[in-house]
C-alpha cells in the first residue's frame, strides 16, 4: 500500500479543462498560462465550478465553492487542489 501522495499538475488542468468546458480557439493553453486569469483563457466562473467537480471526481477530494469562485489563475487553482490532495487521508 502506497503512502504517495499524488500531486494535482498544470497538464492535469488542461486537460480537465479540455474535457470540461472546451479550449477557446484564441488561447493557447500549451503556452505559459499560470499566471493568467482564467477569465484571460476563456472560463468564466461556470467553466471553473465544472472543472471543480472534474478534478473532484478524479482527484477524489472535496473543493470548496469559494475556492473554485475566488480562484483567479490556474496557479492558484494547482496551489489550491495540491493543498486539498495533502490534507486528504489516503486508503
Amino acid at each position: 500500500m502506497s503512502s504517495e501522495v499524488k500531486t494535482f499538475d498544470v497538464g492535469d488542468l488542461r486537460r480537465i479543462l479540455r474535457e470540461g468546458a472546451g479550449a477557446d480557439e484564441n488561447v493557447d493553453l500549451e503556452g505559459n498560462i499560470l499566471d493568467l486569469d482564467f477569465e484571460d483563457l476563456g472560463y468564466d466562473s461556470l467553466a471553473r465550478l465544472e472543472t471543480g467537480g472534474r478534478i473532484e471526481r478524479e482527484f477524489r477530494i472535496k473543493l470548496a465553492d469559494e475556492t473554485l469562485t475566488e480562484v483567479a489563475t490556474p496557479r492558484a487553482l494547482i496551489e489550491a487542489v495540491n493543498a486539498q490532495l495533502r490534507s486528504t487521508p489516503t486508503g
